[in-house]
């Protein structure tokens, strides 16, 4: 009996100092995976958490993308750029919620999984067009812009991937843009066409890739 309580005694210190090495790599991970300038995850932290909300039907994929950023740099400096980033993707994150996810692609470029309950999200979007819109928190209102936003329902495309619907939404935020309409949902209308992944008018995108085609 006193050799087992020995042994785990001599044990306790090793114990301890691993699982205090765990909560350090969990901590770890979990930075790993946010982006530090806006807290939302990364697209490494995004596409594991979106890959797991697009099983559920009521799934809706949403891409969103500041309008003039580097407009917004060049004139005010890259730390009102920032700030916009920031309100950018805290608003995001609100309307997102808990059981959706939110994450920041890379530059101004975000996007969401959302679930849609009632049947909503284009009213809840064209919402969001508008919140987004607003100037930041404590910044000069002349630092202000719009959030270009194209978004798919993954119903509308079973059995496709994350990436899949990812490209759809850039299609309809693209268009979006380029008809200055905000908001606009993949499947709708007239879109422009990719070609290799890129969207049409983006550098390196083929001749062909420049026409529009009916989505």
């Amino acid at each position: 009996m006193s050799s087992l309580l020995t042994t785990l005694a001599a044990a306790g210190p090793l114990v301890a100092g691993w699982s205090v090495h765990t909560v350090w790599m969990r901590r770890r991970l979990h930075t790993a995976r946010r982006d530090p300038l806006t807290g939302l995850r990364t697209r490494d932290g995004f596409t594991r958490r979106a890959t797991a909300l697009l099983k559920d039907p009521r799934a809706v994929v949403v891409l969103a993308d500041v309008d003039h950023f580097k407009q917004i740099n060049d004139t005010h400096g890259h730390a009102a750029g920032d700030a916009l980033l920031k309100a950018t993707a805290d608003r995001l994150a609100y309307y997102v919620g808990q059981t959706g996810v939110a994450g920041r692609l890379g530059g101004d470029e975000f996007a969401a999984v959302v679930l849609d309950n009632h049947g909503t999200a284009a009213d809840l979007l064209a919402v969001l067009h508008g919140v987004l819109a607003r100037p930041a928190d404590g910044l000069d209102p002349a630092v202000h812009t719009t959030v270009s936003l194209g978004w798919v329902r993954a119903e509308d495309h079973p059995g496709e991937d994350l990436s899949g619907l990812l490209r759809r939404a850039d299609e309809a935020m693209y268009a979006a843009k380029q008809g200055r309409a905000g908001v606009r949902r993949a499947g709708l209308g007239r879109l422009f066409a990719t070609w290799s992944g890129r969207r049409a008018g983006r550098r390196g995108a083929g001749a062909e890739s420049g026409r529009r085609v009916a989505a």
